[in-house]
């Protein structure tokens, strides 16, 4: 059998990949992992569900929730949350287990399941191995008053609104923002955290019906939100994903601010008050070279990870850094998360707008994000990329015209038989030039 677990929980094709019986069996075989590991110990132990908006996840609940149930466990059901409000609700109910449902950015066919310990963070991978290997495996099933309770907790999203609101430290009254919710988790909890804090909110693709998350908006789909951003006149715009744990903008001039950019803002920002820990940012190898050079240029301490947020919240969790992201808009800052939070982000650029007085545009000029150009090279073998030393030598020779205006990074697939090919320079002529230069090369020298 292939792998289930993924980088992020199980994910695939709701009722094709991800069946309602697996989802039952993943859950009763979460249960009997966690239990003999002394999680449940003492006490009788609940967990937290929730979902996005997919039709999908309607089933797949139920499917988890008789599961964990049927193992023992009693269940509080959050309703449609974003990720990080499960995440923060494990933690606060101080919950044994968290289960989301969600595929995130992807289509809405799709699902997945991801589980959260105690606390709200990711579980391990020798437990998530553990569960996985131990699925429709023979179990004593309990019986009578053994079995798990269902309860709903009806206050899930205004419990989180109130935590969200809570992290800013001024009023956001004066400053009129589009919120694109991506028609997912975040459609009600999103808004009501926004205007809650002060801000007058123009929520938009708010109208999840099951079967539209993600389509033609969020934080994959930007131009909707730049032009309800231009149209109402909108000091600055966020477009979320379906399950809310990333998040991009766009200025008052319609132009985007990517999750580098968002990142330089925060972390000046928890420079200038002395909680940016160890003076550092966690990035990874994809970040633009444009923050590199920002933050060099501010005193902050830049640290390189491997391409997830999974590895930035590992480099942060080994070393009590205080914020780390992606471009693509995943941000973490873990005095307030133990995940990418798109609504948290979203509520400290503003609070770093009304504490200045500055807009977004003006706060995102610390940075100039070069041009930066990735090509894809299929079919080749990308297990020779590292030791093929004709590619190594181009690599240098094209480095060499760089200097320290630009960068190149080689960068086999993980999952498919592909080399990608990225290269910063200071203009884009410059980038595509290069990188195709080098693609030939790939194509030449790693032809399978």
């Amino acid at each position: 059998m292939a792998k289930l677990f993924g980088t992020d929980g199980v994910r695939g094709l709701a009722n094709g990949v991800l069946t309602a019986e697996l989802a039952l069996d993943l859950s009763v075989s979460a249960a009997h992992v966690l239990a003999e590991r002394g999680t449940f110990s003492g006490h009788r132990p609940f967990a937290v569900v929730g979902r996005d908006t997919r039709i999908s996840g309607q089933f797949l609940e139920s499917a988890v929730v008789a599961g964990l149930a049927s193992a023992g466990i009693d269940v509080l059901l959050l309703g449609e949350i974003p990720t990080p409000g499960v995440a923060y609700l494990t933690a606060s109910l101080n919950a044994d287990l968290g289960v989301m449902l969600s595929a995130s950015h992807n289509a809405m066919p799709d699902n997945g399941i991801k589980f959260l310990a105690r606390g709200g963070l990711k579980l391990d991978d020798a437990i998530e191995e553990a569960i996985e290997a131990r699925l429709e495996e023979p179990w004593e099933r309990p019986t009578g008053g053994d079995v798990g309770r269902v309860r709903t907790h009806d206050t899930a999203i205004a419990e989180y609104a109130a935590h969200l609101d809570g992290t800013i430290g001024n009023r956001l009254d004066g400053i009129k923002v589009v919120l694109d919710c991506a028609h997912g988790a975040a459609s009600v909890a999103g808004p009501l955290a926004l205007r809650e804090a002060g801000a007058e909110v123009i929520a938009i693709c708010a109208e999840p019906d099951g079967l539209n998350i993600n389509e033609g908006c969020g934080s994959t789909h930007l131009e909707v939100l730049q032009a309800a951003v231009l149209e109402h006149g909108a000091d600055v715009g966020f477009a979320l994903d379906g399950d809310a744990d990333r998040c991009l903008a766009v200025d008052a001039g319609g132009n985007v601010v990517d999750g580098d950019q968002i990142l330089a803002v925060l972390a000046l920002a928890l420079k200038d008050q002395d909680r940016l820990a160890a003076e550092t940012l966690v990035v990874t190898v994809m970040s633009n070279l444009g923050l590199v050079q920002a933050m060099k240029a501010a005193g902050v301490k830049i640290e390189l990870t491997a391409v997830g947020d999974r590895y930035v919240l590992e480099a942060m969790n080994a070393h009590g850094y205080t914020l780390g992201g992606e471009q693509s808009g995943h941000v973490i800052m873990s005095e307030h998360a133990t995940t990418g939070d798109g609504i948290l982000t979203a509520l400290q650029v503003l609070d770093r707008m009304a504490a200045t007085g500055k807009s977004l545009a003006d706060l995102a000029a610390v940075m100039t994000r070069l041009p930066q150009v990735l090509v894809n090279v299929p079919g080749v073998d990308k297990a020779r990329a590292d030791t093929d030393e004709a590619l190594a030598a181009a690599v240098r020779e094209a480095e060499t015209e760089l200097g320290e205006s630009g960068r190149i990074l080689l960068r086999p697939s993980g999952t498919e038989p592909l080399v990608r090919v990225m290269v910063e320079a200071p203009t884009a002529e410059q980038a595509q030039r290069i990188a195709d230069q080098l693609a030939d090369v790939v194509r030449e020298r790693l032809a399978l």
